[in-house]
């Protein structure tokens, strides 16, 4: 992990970090996932099987979980383990209740009225990754918001095992949820399955959830047909932290970050010198036993990074610059440093207030804007499952009133039969 104590240097490397999917071979990999895009639109079920079957190394047949085999695993799993889901699903469903958007009406003052009225689509799916780990978290964030929006049917899908097998935790949050219809297909033919409907899948009108680089291309080259949530790319923390924080906490949630991925990425910006020693010190002896010790030493190899800083101002400055996924502050005074904060998907506040609080339970979705991504979007929520409507209602009076403006306007653009069409309405 790179320790570097100069602004114009950490700007540079910040940067590095921000753009490294970039280095991917975009041309090859979109040449495959339009290849498998196309096939799954020709021949559905199918192609979906193939490929499920090529690289997931299972034929998926049936490719449908039953509604009792949810059920199943929802009553086979741990007592202790029912209660924290519980516990995630009532937090997470009260926080987004609260975003469920408001329709509204303005009357003007000649009877006319203009609406904007909100409503879910009709159906979505959501993709719940495999591989490294499994992600029932990942499940009630995306359900839940759908569930909340009021959207009809949910499809979500996720990638088997070698045996053909979701994790048993990741079908018991979908019972949970109450998801009825998940299948065990991963990978860009999943995607494809959800934009373009075959024998079994329903096509959907959004699709949300992360997933590697195939499923991300997937999303890319599908939407447009169908609404998506966002291109997620690897996480990645950054920590404002002073000499009042502790060394191995900052050490604990760099490595939370790092053991997702070899992509991930882990940053610490430290007003202390020889915290910043300490951090470097206390990550060497933690990843030495680490489970995922291969992991979390590529990440924070290639992606890992501490900057000295010479001040708060600095700090604020890097990380609104960097526009992290996740913000900790752990400083004396997490609240005004927060008051200079622009960029950030999400921000965890003082040493209570570990990244993985808001991973599982806290409430506000954790499924955020990577990349610097933060500068423009936000998290995932209930609007990700609605679409608004705007109403428009004039009557004689109130388009009279108004017909010499409308006019002028349609005019100043050259567009003539624009002015005819309220012009016409008052000629006789």
């Amino acid at each position: 992990m790179k320790i570097i104590n100069n602004k114009k240097d950490a700007i540079q490397e910040l940067k590095r970090i921000s753009t490294r999917t970039n280095s991917e071979n975009n041309h090859k990999i979109n040449s495959i996932v339009e290849e498998i895009l196309q096939e799954v639109k020709n021949n559905g079920d199918t192609a979906v099987g193939k490929f499920t079957k090529k690289f997931d190394g299972f034929n998926p047949d049936p490719m449908q979980v039953s509604e009792n085999d949810l059920k199943n695993a929802w009553d086979d799993i741990d007592t202790n383990l029912k209660h924290s889901l519980e516990v995630a699903h009532k937090r997470i469903k009260q926080f987004h209740e609260k975003e469920i958007p408001s329709s509204f009406t303005i009357k003007g003052e000649h009877g006319d009225t203009v609406q904007r009225r909100w409503r879910p689509v009709k159906n979505a799916g959501i993709y719940i990754p495999g591989g490294r780990a499994a992600y029932p978290s990942t499940v009630l964030m995306n359900a839940i918001p759908a569930i909340v929006a009021g959207v009809e049917e949910i499809i979500m899908v996720s990638p088997g095992n070698k045996e053909g097998k979701i994790n048993k935790t990741v079908l018991a949050a979908a019972h949970l949820s109450g998801i009825t219809k998940v299948f065990r297909i991963g990978g860009a033919q999943a995607i494809g399955a959800l934009a373009f409907g075959t024998n079994q899948i329903n096509k959907v009108d959004v699709i949300t959830g992360p997933g590697n680089i195939y499923v991300t291309t997937a999303k890319k080259l599908i939407y447009g047909s169908t609404g998506i949530d966002s291109l997620a790319g690897p996480s990645e923390i950054v920590i404002i932290a002073d000499e009042t924080a502790q060394s191995t906490h900052i050490a604990s949630d760099l490595l939370a970050q790092a053991e997702h991925d070899p992509l991930a990425s882990s940053i610490l910006l430290t007003t202390s010198k020889h915290q910043a020693k300490e951090v470097l010190e206390e990550l060497e002896k933690r990843i030495d036993n680490h489970p995922r010790k291969e992991i979390c030493m590529q990440s924070i190899k290639n992606w890992g990074l501490i900057v000295i800083c010479e001040n708060y101002e600095s700090c604020i400055e890097l990380s609104n610059n960097f526009a992290p996924e996740h913000l900790e502050i752990l400083t004396l005074d997490s609240q005004k440093i927060l008051e200079g904060i622009e960029n950030a998907g999400a921000v965890f506040l003082g040493k209570w207030t570990p990244e993985a609080v808001g991973d599982y339970l806290a409430g506000p979705n954790h499924t955020l804007p990577t990349s610097g991504n933060s500068r423009f979007s936000g998290s995932l929520g209930v609007e990700t499952f609605m679409k608004n409507t705007s109403i428009i209602e004039f009557n004689e009076k109130s388009l009279k009133v108004n017909s010499l403006d409308i006019i002028n306007l349609a005019k100043s653009e050259g567009l003539h039969s624009h002015a005819n069409s309220v012009q016409i309405r008052f000629e006789n």
